[in-house]
């Protein structure tokens, strides 16, 4: 009989998996939301509504908030206290990773990918799109760093010589060919 409803209760989350589109998405911003309320407990150091000894503040509604996940964006209510020092650990953690992830697009820029092509690599990993004006205006703060370090003076000799090829395409008697360009730097 327990296996029975142990079958059923796998198959009820097999289809809810494979039918519900936001399963997972709902999952965590519940579970998300859970942690921003016990985070709160812990502050105020009581539950809502619970009157306490031990109380240190007091609740003050809800701030709206958005966070982009791998699964969706999630839309989650941060608690507030009255005196507004509360700061929630989750969105640190997850800035952190955003950070990288902005990271990445620039460095992504800098190799030579076009901002369509980050666009739509990062929607393909992350199942969040970032539309190429959105990359454009990331990297253009990379540009003015760029400008300056190229334009960099080299006063120490440097006793090294790099030498490399790189192909272009060449048209050459009405046939394109490709041919090779030696840089030495």
């Amino acid at each position: 009989m327990d296996n029975n409803k142990s079958n059923a209760k796998d198959k009820m989350f097999q289809d809810a998996l494979i039918n519900e589109k936001d399963f997972l998405k709902n999952i965590i911003q519940k579970l998300f939301q859970d942690i921003l309320e016990e985070e709160m407990e812990t502050y105020i150091g009581a539950k809502k509504y619970e009157r306490s000894e031990n109380r240190s503040g007091h609740r003050n509604g809800y701030k709206p908030r958005m966070l982009k996940t791998r699964v969706g964006t999630l839309y989650l209510l941060v608690p507030q206290d009255r005196e507004g020092n509360f700061s929630t650990e989750l969105f640190n953690r997850y800035q952190r990773s955003e950070k990288a992830l902005v990271l990445t697009l620039m460095e992504m820029y800098i190799k030579g990918v076009s901002t369509r092509k980050v666009a739509d690599i990062t929607e393909k990993l992350c199942g969040v799109s970032f539309s190429s004006t959105t990359v454009s205006a990331l990297t253009s703060k990379l540009d003015s760093h760029i400008t300056l370090w190229k334009s960099r003076p080299l006063k120490k000799q440097y006793p090294y010589l790099f030498v490399d090829t790189i192909y272009i395409k060449s048209r050459i008697e009405g046939q394109i060919l490709s041919q090779g360009a030696v840089i030495v730097a």
